[in-house]
């Protein structure tokens, strides 16, 4: 006899409806942030644009509250500062009274061989990366644990799992992330929020744009990506509302690659 499921049986929870609940979008003006944070309001999510450039970040702020009709706000962060990612936090419970979720999406890379990179660079990147993802994470998790409910998500790489020559400060920092990711998710896990971390391939960021035409790029990268070319940047958008959403509570301490199947080489 096989085992059959009725849909009357079935609960009655709109697995990626986000109607009502708030998010920090930390990088949020641009790039990956910016369509995650349009991917979660297209689900009905409030948001909160955390970006050092407030103008550019209100400007995302006012296109997702005109398109979605949602509340969206934009607040100049930097995220390596433990006041102003505590001053974001209040603010943000403040305006909407509660926070569901958090996405880290605030990232820089620096490229270059180790022998021509300085040590100040390096620092710069993980002190952004690794230092103001753990800071955000930090900020948040109180009033995510008063809740009984969050939902933590890490924008990592598949460079943080896998290596590419010159980019020793973005692979440490994104490795970084990862195993935080990991950590967390099971630090978490009794309190009934869960972190998780999407590990992007190649997208056509901001970040990227300069590379995009070398020869290192169309080899390294897009010539080892299964699709063959870039990630359109609402391509992240599927993966950011699964793990930010009901249909994501079962997952936590995992990646979830979006890389065009570059790693599955």
């Amino acid at each position: 006899m096989t085992n059959q499921v009725h849909l009357a049986s079935l609960p009655g929870v709109k697995q990626f409806d986000l109607t009502g609940h708030v998010a920090i979008v930390t990088g949020g003006s641009k790039g990956l942030g910016a369509a995650i944070a349009a991917g979660l309001a297209s689900a009905g999510a409030n948001i909160m644009i955390a970006s050092r450039d407030l103008s550019e970040g209100t400007a995302v702020a006012d296109e997702i509250a005109q398109g979605f009709k949602v509340r969206a706000l934009a607040r100049s962060v930097d995220v390596t500062s433990p006041a102003d990612v505590e001053k974001l936090t209040a603010e943000t419970i403040s305006q909407f009274g509660r926070i569901d979720i958090l996405i880290n999406s605030a990232g820089i890379n620096i490229r270059g061989s180790i022998d021509n990179l300085t040590y100040e660079q390096f620092q710069q990147v993980q002190k952004t990366n690794v230092d103001g993802t753990w800071l955000c994470c930090k900020s948040v998790i109180p009033h995510m644990k008063a809740a009984k409910y969050g939902r933590i998500v890490n924008l990592a790489s598949t460079l943080g799992v896998v290596g590419l020559p010159n980019r020793t400060p973005y692979t440490a920092s994104k490795g970084a992330v990862v195993q935080m990711t990991r950590a967390l998710g099971l630090e978490m896990a009794p309190f009934g929020i869960t972190c998780n971390a999407i590990c992007p391939g190649p997208f056509l960021t901001p970040m990227n744009i300069p590379i995009a035409d070398t020869e290192e790029a169309k080899k390294s990268i897009v010539g080892a990506v299964a699709l063959e070319r870039w990630g359109d940047l609402k391509e992240i958008q599927g993966a950011a509302i699964l793990l930010a959403s009901p249909a994501g509570s079962y997952m936590t301490g995992s990646l979830l690659t979006v890389d065009g199947g570059w790693t599955a080489r």
